[in-house]
C-alpha cells in the first residue's frame, strides 16, 4: 500500500517524475482510503472516481511520452462544493441546490485542469459558506481529523479536513471572513487567502462578492505557493480580477530579503478572549521567527473592535442580494407547493430550501438594505470599513507584514456554539478585518499535530504547547499583492 500521509504537492511531483509511482496508482489509493476514512470524518459530499482515474491515466501517458508536466500534474485535489466543476454536483451544501450539476468550470478549476491536476471530488461546507464550523451544511457534519468530537472549522471545513485527514494532497476553499484560514488553523494545515482580485471568482457561488476570495489549503507553505502560482491572474470573466506579476521570489524566496522585513504585532490582536494556549502558541511562533533575524514592532489597529459588527452588516446585505437568484423552482428539493400564487410558492420553497443560518443572514441583510435603515446601517458600515482599511495602510508604513492569531481558541466541540450565533461569529474576529481590507493572509500551523496526537514538535516549543493535542495556527497578513512576503516568511519558518 502506498503511503498517502506524507504526500505533498512537491513530493508527489518529484516521485511522479522519478517514476516511484504512477498518477493512476496514487489516485486509486486515495479513493480506497477515502472509502474507509471518510465514513467517520465526512469531508466529501461527492466523488468523481471515474473522471479522476481517467485524468490520472492521461498524466501517466503524458509522462511516458516525455511531455513537460506542471507542478500540479496528477496531484489529487479536493474542491469546495461552492466552486463549479463541469458535470459534477455544486450544491454549496444547500438543499435549494440539491440536484444542480455545473454546466461549466470555474476559472480556478479550469486552471487546475489545464495544469493536469486530478479532481477527486467536492467537499462539505457550511451552507453557502455561512459558518465557522461546517455544522451548517444541509447534508452532514464534518469532523476534525485530530479529534472526531470537534469541528474542523468553517466554512471550508470539508476541504481542510480532507487535506488534514490525508484524503487529498491539497484543496481549494473560499474565504469571505476567514473561511480558509480558520479551518486550516483548526486542522493543522496551511490556508492562504490571496489579495482580493489576485484569483478569479468566476464560477464561485457568491456569498458576499466584495469579500469572497478563493485560496488553497495545503500541507506546507511551499505547496500553497505552488498552488497559488497556478491559479492567480486576471480573468476576463471576473471584472474584479487583476493582472498580477509575481517575481521569482514567490517560488524561490531569499532569506536575506526575508530578514529585511519587519513584522508588526497589533495590540488589539492580543487582547482578552484568547485562550492561554493560543497566546502561547503564537508567542512560540514569534520566538522562532526572531531566530531567523526578522525584526518585530508593536503597532495599533484601532478600528479592529468595529470589524465584526461592520462585517455582519455588509456581508448579510450582499448575501440577501446574491441569494435572491435561488428560487428553488428550477432545481432543489421538491417544491413545497404546486398551485396557488407564485409568490407563495417562492416563499414556501425558499423557506424550506434554505437552512436556518442562511435564512437568518438573508433577513438581516434585507433589513439593513431596506428604506429608512440603509443609511443608518449599511452606509455607515461601509464608512467604518474604510477606516479599518486605513488602519492597515498606516500600519504598513511602519511594517511589512502583520502577525497575530487566526482564531481565539482551538477547535471547539461539535454542538458547543450552534445555539449561540454570536459566539460562533466571534470565532472570526481576527480574520474578518483582512477581508474587509482585501489583504492577503495565511494561516500556518505552529506545529503539525496528527490524528494520533503524537507527532514530534519543534524542540524549542514550550511545555504548554507540547501538552496540547489540537492544532493551533498563527496568521501572517501582507500588503496588497505582496503574497511573496508572507509566503517567504512562512517557507523559512517551516524549515526551522
Amino acid at each position: 500500500m502506498l503511503t498517502l500521509h506524507g504526500l505533498t504537492i512537491k513530493s508527489f511531483h518529484e516521485g511522479l517524475l522519478a517514476k516511484k509511482f504512477s498518477a493512476f496508482e496514487i489516485t486509486k489509493e486515495f479513493f480506497d482510503y477515502i472509502e474507509d476514512r471518510d465514513k467517520e470524518i465526512g469531508a466529501y459530499l461527492s466523488l468523481d472516481k471515474d473522471g479522476a482515474l481517467a485524468d490520472a491515466s492521461r498524466v501517466d501517458v503524458a509522462l511516458a511520452a516525455g511531455e513537460e508536466l506542471s507542478a500540479l500534474a496528477g496531484v489529487p485535489l479536493a474542491i469546495k462544493d461552492n466552486m463549479l466543476v463541469q458535470g459534477l454536483p455544486a450544491t454549496a451544501a444547500s438543499k435549494i441546490l440539491k440536484n444542480y450539476r455545473a454546466a461549466y468550470d470555474a476559472t480556478v478549476v479550469k486552471k487546475t485542469k489545464d495544469a493536469q491536476a486530478v479532481i477527486l471530488g467536492k467537499t462539505n461546507m457550511d451552507e453557502f459558506a455561512m459558518g465557522s464550523s461546517t455544522e451548517n451544511s444541509a447534508f452532514k457534519i464534518t469532523k476534525n481529523p485530530h479529534d472526531l468530537t470537534r469541528v474542523p472549522g468553517g466554512s471550508s471545513g470539508g476541504s481542510a479536513a480532507a487535506v488534514a485527514g490525508h484524503m487529498a494532497v491539497a484543496a481549494l476553499g473560499s474565504d469571505t471572513g476567514g473561511s480558509v484560514r480558520e479551518p486550516a488553523s483548526f486542522c493543522g494545515v496551511v490556508g492562504l487567502k490571496p489579495t482580493y482580485g489576485a484569483v478569479s471568482r468566476y464560477g464561485l457561488i457568491a456569498m458576499a462578492s466584495s469579500l469572497d476570495q478563493i485560496g488553497p489549503i495545503t500541507k506546507t507553505v511551499e505547496d500553497a505557493t505552488l498552488f497559488f502560482k497556478e491559479i492567480a491572474g486576471i480573468d476576463k470573466y471576473d471584472s474584479t480580477s487583476v493582472e498580477t506579476k509575481y517575481s521569482d521570489a514567490l517560488l524561490n524566496p531569499s532569506l536575506e530579503k526575508v530578514k529585511e522585513l519587519t513584522i508588526g504585532l497589533p495590540e488589539e490582536y492580543f487582547s482578552e478572549g484568547i485562550t492561554p494556549e493560543v497566546v502561547g502558541a503564537v508567542e512560540e511562533a514569534i520566538i522562532s521567527l526572531k531566530s531567523l533575524g526578522i525584526k518585530f514592532k508593536t503597532i495599533k489597529l484601532p478600528h479592529t473592535k468595529y470589524a465584526l459588527s461592520c462585517y455582519y452588516i455588509i456581508m448579510p446585505a450582499e448575501v440577501s442580494s446574491n441569494l435572491a437568484r435561488f428560487d428553488g423552482i428550477r432545481y432543489g428539493e421538491k417544491r413545497s407547493a404546486t398551485s396557488g400564487k407564485l409568490q407563495d410558492i417562492y416563499l414556501k420553497t425558499r423557506g424550506r430550501g434554505f437552512g436556518e443560518e442562511a435564512r437568518r443572514r438573508i433577513i438581516l441583510g434585507t433589513y439593513v438594505l431596506s428604506s429608512g435603515y440603509y443609511d443608518a446601517y449599511y452606509a455607515k458600515a461601509q464608512k467604518v470599513r474604510r477606516l479599518i482599511s486605513q488602519d492597515f495602510d498606516e500600519a504598513f508604513k511602519e511594517v511589512d507584514v502583520i502577525l497575530g492569531p487566526v482564531a481565539p481558541t482551538t477547535a471547539f466541540k461539535i454542538g458547543e456554539k450552534t445555539n449561540d450565533p454570536l459566539q460562533m461569529y466571534l470565532s472570526d474576529i481576527f480574520t474578518i478585518p483582512v477581508n474587509l481590507a482585501g489583504l492577503p493572509a495565511i494561516s500556518i500551523p505552529v506545529r503539525q499535530a496528527t490524528s494520533d496526537k503524537r507527532q514530534e514538535t519543534n524542540s524549542s516549543m514550550s511545555h504548554s504547547i507540547l501538552s496540547s493535542s489540537l492544532p493551533i495556527g498563527f496568521q501572517l497578513i501582507g500588503k496588497h499583492f505582496r503574497e511573496e512576503d508572507i509566503l517567504g516568511i512562512g517557507q523559512f519558518y517551516e524549515k526551522l
